[in-house]
């Protein structure tokens, strides 16, 4: 090897080495992000790993993102971008995206998020150190706002940086079940197995619920405790639409929750299954979705029946009380609360 490489130009040797790690694809979905979109693309650039490939996918933006996307590939042409000429959705033009991909690992990044230089050389040396049956790396996340100024993290943090709750790791299907801890722009997923489920859900309106429930059955969850991810909160958010009246988010979710019913396997994980489905319940009553919540309830009423305080909320979605202008203003003052609270563990 030595005497192969011996008297290379830097250039050629750089690329040699390059070309022996395993190709990470990067595939950036984007709608109206002109704001945003020039700094998370520069993240990518930015990367120490050598091995990316950049693919973007706009969504018929009605703004100047594509233009920001343009400015990219005048000086680097490799960055690969489709243009559609309507919004396909997230899942759909994800897709496109990894139809595309060759890499043996992929990054589903917003248009509006941030990867820290050393994330992908950190999560691709995480993942060629683990066995083959771990089909994603997480982490911590840092929230910053439109600006760009740090909120918070998704896991508080030591002055050291490292998370001070337990963070599930390994086996975890049932604990996706019980709640939302993975950080999701955090992940870093194994090609081959996205290509084994087709891809994401293109009849849902969100992706990563439905992701983690056909994966973690089958696959291993590795926690990598660093912050190497920025999640931008903006108003817009499709998060921030979990709030609002009559979003369809909802309903994509009780297309998963009878995903997740079929794959349950012990008590343990129909009980938290059901918890979560009560917590959809109160969600549907809150965002006035009164019929979806019986719904819901005809899937928890398979797993347990429901209790008092869960029979009070579909009493109350019976009588179709117009609760969320009141609901979106709680959730509104609790988020600026965990923010600030955030703010000051983390000195700012």
């Amino acid at each position: 090897m030595a005497g192969i490489l011996e008297g290379a130009s830097p250039g050629l040797l750089a690329e040699y080495l390059a070309s022996r790690r395993p190709l990470v694809s990067v595939i950036c979905t984007s709608y109206n992000h002109e704001r945003f979109i020039s700094a998370s693309l520069q993240s990518v650039l930015n990367q120490t790993y050598p091995a990316i490939e950049l693919i973007v996918i706009d969504n018929n933006s009605t703004d100047q993102s594509v233009a920001r996307v343009e400015e990219f590939r005048q000086k680097q042409p490799e960055i690969q971008l489709i243009r559609n000429t309507e919004n396909v959705g997230i899942c759909r033009a994800f897709n496109q995206g990894l139809k595309r991909a060759k890499g043996r690992y992929v990054i589903d990044l917003s248009a509006d998020d941030l990867l820290h230089p050393e994330r992908i050389a950190r999560q691709v040396a995480g993942f060629e150190r683990l066995p083959g049956d771990y089909a994603v790396i997480f982490g911590n996340a840092a929230f910053i706002d439109e600006k760009g100024r740090l909120t918070g993290y998704h896991y508080p943090i030591s002055p050291a940086g490292q998370a001070t709750v337990n963070v599930p790791s390994g086996w975890v299907f049932k604990e996706i079940l019980a709640s939302y801890f993975v950080a999701t722009p955090t992940m870093m997923m194994r090609k081959d197995v996205l290509e084994s489920l087709g891809g994401y859900d293109e009849s849902l309106s969100y992706e990563d619920f439905d992701f983690w429930v056909r994966t973690a059955r089958h696959y291993r969850y590795y926690y990598q405790d660093e912050v190497l991810t920025s999640k931008r909160i903006v108003r817009q958010s499709l998060s921030s639409q979990f709030d609002t009246a009559n979003n369809p988010l909802l309903e994509s979710t009780l297309k998963v929750c009878y995903k997740a019913f079929d794959q349950c396997q012990t008590a343990d994980e129909y009980a938290a299954l059901a918890n979560r489905i009560r917590w959809f319940i109160r969600e549907c009553f809150y965002t006035e979705q009164f019929k979806l919540a019986f719904c819901f309830r005809e899937l928890l009423e398979y797993m347990e029946k429901p209790d008092f305080r869960t029979a009070l909320i579909l009493r109350l979605c019976q009588w179709h009380i117009p609760v969320n202008s009141l609901y979106r203003n709680y959730v509104t003052w609790k988020k600026n609360r965990v923010f600030r609270r955030g703010a000051l563990n983390a000195g700012i």
